[in-house]
C-alpha cells in the first residue's frame, strides 16, 4: 500500500549526511508528505536539525499550552549557506509538544514533550486534511499540504519568524484553505518587512548607504508539479511613491526547482541616492516560474510577487559601526570542529555557525542596544572598505588568514586607523589528538582541524603587531574588579609589546589541558597558574616589523610560569596615570585581545562579558581606557624572557564530501562578491501574469463555512473511531472464535481417549 504520510520525530545537525538527505527527496519527489521534528536544542538560535531544515519537509517547533514557544524548541535560522549568503527561515510551524498527555505502551497514559511530540500532531492534522479533502486528492502533494498549513497558522505575539515559523498550527483554518485551494506557486516568507517585530532580525537594524546588503534566502514553493523552472531573471520594481527608487536590489536563485520547492536569495543594499534619506523605502520583486502538468500536459507561466519594505537611516558615524568576521568562522558539517567549552562532554560539535544571529545573538543584541551598528563580513579581508568602520571583531576565527589578508589588515590598521577586537578560544595539538572520536559513517578516526579557534592562523595575523597567544588551556572563576568573570577553556597571551601606555592584564586559572590529559589519573588538584589573558595595544608606527621577521625590540615573550601572584594587585602610577588623562587619540588602530569567547556566545554562557566587550570597543574607537584595566595593568613587570614556542598547526583529513551546490559556494569564498544589480522597471513596463489565486471565504459566509469544515473533520474523526471500535470488535470476535474452537477440540481429544481407554479394558 502507497504511503502518503511519513512523520520523522528524528534529526541532528549534520545537513551533509548525503544517503539520507538524498532519500528525503526521492520520498518527496514521489509525493510522500515527509513531516519532521525541528530539534530540541532550544532556546539557541541556528539550531534547526535536519531533515525538518530541508524546504520539502514540514519542520516542526514545539510550544506550551499556553501558547508560549518552548524553549527546548529550536529556532532557526538554517546554517546551510554560511558564511557566504544567509539562512533560510527553516521552521514552518509550532504546535503543542510540551507535556502532552498520550497512550502509555505499557497500560494507561504517560506525558512527553519535545519536537518529537509536535511532529507526529502535524502528521495526524496532515491525515486529517486528506481525508476530509479527498475528493481534491489529486491537488494534494508535499508543497501544497505545506502551502495550506502555513497559510492556515496563527502567528503568536512577541515571537519572530525564527522562533514560530509561520506560527501556530490551525486545523480549521488549514481546511478551509485546502477546500478552497488552486495549485499555485508562493513563497516562505512571502514578503520582506523590516518595520515588523516578527521579521528579526531585518527589523533591528535599518539599512544605510554604505552597511553590508542586507540578505533574505526566500523558498520557492509549487504546488503546481514537482518540477519546475524559473524563467528569466527576476525583476526589481521599485515603488517610487514610497522611495523604493532609494534600494538596489541583486538576485541569485536555483534555475531549476526539484522536489516541488526552489530557492532565491535576496541581496538589498541603498544606492548612492539614498545616502542623506532616513525612512521607508518599498518595492516588489517579480520572478516567472514555469510549470508543466503531467496528467494534462500544459505549461503553466507563473508570476509571484515578492514585496519589500525597507527601512534606512542616515549613514552612522565610523565610531558606531562594527565588522564582524564571519567568513573566518568553520563549523560542522563538513569539518570537525570540537566545542569551545571543553568542559561541556555532552555537546562535542561546534555546529552552530557563529553568526551573530545563532549563537552570538544575545551578544548582537546588546550592541545593538548600546547603539552599535553591526555588519557582516563574508569575504576575505581584501573586499571592503576599511575606512568605513571603527572596529573589526574577530571571534573564534577557525579559518586560516592568507598572506594577503594579514599584509591588507596591517595596513588598514597603520593607515586607514581600523581597530582590530579578538576574543580567541582554546588551542593544544596534545588536547586535540585527546578528543579525537571513531566515526562510524566514514570508518576512521577523526581529529579535529583545530581548536576551539585557530590559534596558529591568529598568530600569523598578529605577528606584524608583536601579539601572539599560546597552548596553554586556562580555566576557572576570577574577578575583574567588580565584575565575575569565568575563563572556559581559553587560551593565554605569550608575546605583547611592551609600551608602558600598553595593557596586560592577567589571572589564576587551572591548568584544564593536563586536567584532560590526565584525566582519572590525576588524584591532587594541580595549583593554579598565573597568566595573562587580556591585552590592549596602540599601534604606532614604530610598532611596524622589520622586514627581516625577526621579533620587535620593544615585544616580550612571556613566560607564564614565571608570573607573580602580585600580577592581579591594582597598580598605577601618577605619571602614568597623567599620560593616559592627556593623551590625544591617534589616528592609528588599536588592538584588543582577550583569550576566551564563551562570554560572548550564547551555547554554554556561564557569566556573560558583554561589559567588557563595551570596554574594548571605546578603547578601540575612542582611544579610551577605563580605569578599571589601567589599575589591573602590570605590563612594566614584564621582563625578557627565553621565547616560547608558538603552538603548531595539526593535520588531519576528516572533512565530508561536500556537495554540489556548496562547493560552488566555496569556490567563490576566495575572491571578493560582486552583485549584478538589477536595473529597476516601472509598473508600467512589467506585464503581470494572469495567476491561480487562492479564492478566500468572504467574512459572511466564513461561519457557514467553519460549520461544514467541522462536521467534516468530526465526521472523519468518528469514522477512525469507528474504525478502530470495529478492529476491537474484531480481535475481541476473533479471540473468542479461537478459545471455542480450542474447547471443541479439547473435547474431542478427551472423548477419542476414553473410547480407546473402555476398549482396551474389554479385550483385557
Amino acid at each position: 500500500r502507497k504511503v502518503n504520510i511519513l512523520n520523522l520525530s528524528i534529526g541532528g545537525p549534520d545537513f551533509m549526511d548525503s544517503p539520507f538527505v538524498e532519500k528525503v527527496l526521492e520520498l518527496s519527489a514521489n509525493n510522500v508528505i515527509m513531516v519532521s521534528s525541528a530539534g530540541n536544542d532550544g532556546p539557541l538560535y541556528g539550531t534547526l536539525n535536519n531533515p525538518g531544515d530541508q524546504s520539502d519537509v514540514i519542520g516542526v517547533g514545539g510550544i506550551q499550552f499556553d501558547d508560549k514557544i518552548a524553549k527546548f524548541s529550536s529556532r532557526g535560522m538554517t546554517t546551510w549557506e554560511l558564511p557566504l549568503g544567509y539562512g533560510r527561515l527553516g521552521l514552518d510551524i509550532v504546535t503543542y509538544g510540551s507535556q502532552v498527555e498520550g497512550s502509555d505502551v505499557r497500560t494507561g497514559c504517560r506525558r512527553l514533550s519535545g519536537t518529537s511530540v509536535s511532529s507526529p500532531v502535524v502528521a495526524g492534522v496532515a491525515a486529517l486534511l486528506i481525508s476530509g479533502a479527498f475528493h481534491r486528492i489529486e491537488l494534494i502533494n508535499p508543497a501544497s499540504l505545506k502551502q495550506v498549513i502555513i497559510e492556515g497558522a496563527e502567528k503568536l505575539p512577541t515571537y519572530n519568524m525564527f522562533e514560530q515559523g509561520q506560527g501556530k498550527l490551525s486545523l480549521l483554518k488549514s481546511m478551509q484553505s485546502l477546500l478552497s485551494y488552486r495549485p499555485k506557486i508562493s513563497l516562505i516568507p512571502p514578503l520582506l518587512d523590516f518595520t515588523s517585530n516578527y521579521m528579526w532580525p531585518y527589523s533591528s537594524q535599518p539599512l544605510y548607504f554604505g552597511s553590508s546588503v542586507a540578505i533574505v534566502n526566500v523558498t520557492i514553493l509549487n504546488g503546481i508539479s514537482v518540477t519546475s523552472r524559473v524563467v528569466g531573471a527576476p525583476k526589481w520594481i521599485p515603488d517610487v511613491d514610497h522611495n523604493g527608487h532609494f534600494l538596489k536590489i541583486s538576485t541569485r536563485f536555483s534555475p531549476i526547482l526539484w522536489p516541488w520547492t526552489g530557492w532565491m536569495s535576496v541581496y538589498i543594499a541603498v544606492n548612492k541616492d539614498g545616502e542623506d534619506y532616513e525612512g521607508v523605502s518599498k518595492g516588489n520583486i517579480s520572478l516567472i516560474v514555469e510549470s508543466l502538468r503531467d496528467k494534462k500536459n500544459e505549461t503553466l507561466l507563473i508570476e509571484v510577487i515578492f514585496p519589500l519594505t525597507i527601512k534606512v537611516t542616515r549613514k552612522p558615524p565610523r565610531n558606531k559601526r562594527i565588522l564582524w568576521d564571519q567568513y573566518h568562522s568553520l563549523r560542522y558539517p563538513p569539518r570537525y570542529i570540537p566545542r569551545d567549552d571543553l568542559k561541556v562532554k555532552s555537546d562535542p560539535l561546534d555546529w552552530r555557525a557563529d553568526h551573530i544571529h545563532t549563537n552570538f545573538k544575545d551578544m548582537y543584541t546588546y550592541l545593538r542596544n548600546v547603539g552599535y551598528y553591526v555588519d557582516v563580513l563574508r569575504e576575505p579581508y581584501t573586499c571592503f572598505n576599511a575606512s568605513d568602520y571603527g572596529t573589526l571583531l574577530i571571534v573564534d576565527p577557525e579559518k586560516e588568514f592568507d598572506d594577503d589578508e594579514v599584509h591588507i589588515l596591517k595596513e588598514h590598521v597603520h593607515k586607514d586607523g581600523l581597530s582590530v577586537v579578538i576574543f580567541a578560544d582554546w588551542y593544544n595539538t596534545t588536547v586535540m589528538k585527546k578528543i579525537k572520536f571513531f566515526d562510524e559513517n566514514t570508518r576512521q578516526w577523526w581529529i579535529p582541524d583545530t581548536g576551539g579557534a585557530n590559534i596558529p592562523a591568529l598568530n600569523d595575523l598578529l605577528k606584524p603587531f608583536g601579539i601572539a597567544f599560546g597552548d596553554f588551556v586556562g580555566e576557572g572563576h576570577f574577578k575583574l574588579g567588580d565584575h565575575s568573570m569565568y575563563y572556559a577553556s581559553g587560551a593565554t597571551i605569550v608575546k605583547f609589546p611592551s609600551n608602558p601606555i600598553d595593557v596586560v592584564v592577567g589571572t589564576s586559572l587551572n591548568d584544564q589541558g593536563r586536567s584532560i590529559m590526565m584525566g582519572s589519573k590525576s588524584s591532587k588538584k594541580e595549583p593554579k597558574k598565573v597568566v595573562p589573558i587580556l591585552g590592549l595595544f596602540q599601534t604606532n608606527s614604530s610598532s611596524l616589523e622589520s622586514n627581516d621577521g625577526n621579533n620587535m625590540d620593544n615585544t616580550l615573550s612571556i613566560d607564564n610560569s614565571k608570573f607573580k601572584s602580585r600580577f592581579l594587585r591594582p597598580k598605577m602610577s601618577k605619571r602614568n596615570l597623567s599620560y593616559f588623562q592627556n593623551m590625544n587619540v591617534p589616528h592609528q588602530g588599536r588592538i584588543a585581545i582577550y583569550g576566551d569567547s564563551n562570554c560572548l556566545d550564547s551555547t554554554h554562557i556561564e557569566k556573560a562579558c558583554y561589559w567588557l566587550l563595551i570596554t574594548f570597543l571605546d578603547f578601540a574607537m575612542n582611544s579610551h581606557k577605563s580605569s578599571l584595566l589601567q589599575n589591573l595593568n602590570r605590563i612594566s613587570e614584564f621582563k625578557k624572557m627565553k621565547e616560547t614556542p608558538l603552538p603548531l598547526r595539526i593535520s588531519s583529513n576528516n572533512s565530508k564530501a561536500v556537495p554540489p551546490d556548496v562547493t560552488e559556494i566555496n569556490s567563490r569564498l576566495t575572491h571578493c562578491e560582486e552583485l549584478d544589480w538589477i536595473a529597476a522597471t516601472s509598473n508600467k513596463d512589467n506585464h503581470h501574469l494572469e495567476a491561480p489565486i487562492v479564492e478566500w471565504v468572504t467574512s459572511d459566509r466564513e461561519e457557514q463555512q467553519n460549520d461544514l469544515i467541522k462536521q467534516i473533520l468530526d465526521a472523519e474523526i468518528i469514522k477512525c473511531s469507528q474504525d478502530a471500535e470495529y478492529l476491537i470488535g474484531s480481535q475481541a470476535d476473533f479471540s473468542l472464535g479461537t478459545s471455542m474452537m480450542f474447547i471443541f477440540s479439547l473435547s474431542l481429544i478427551v472423548i477419542v481417549l476414553f473410547i480407546l481407554f473402555v476398549k482396551r479394558r474389554f479385550i483385557l
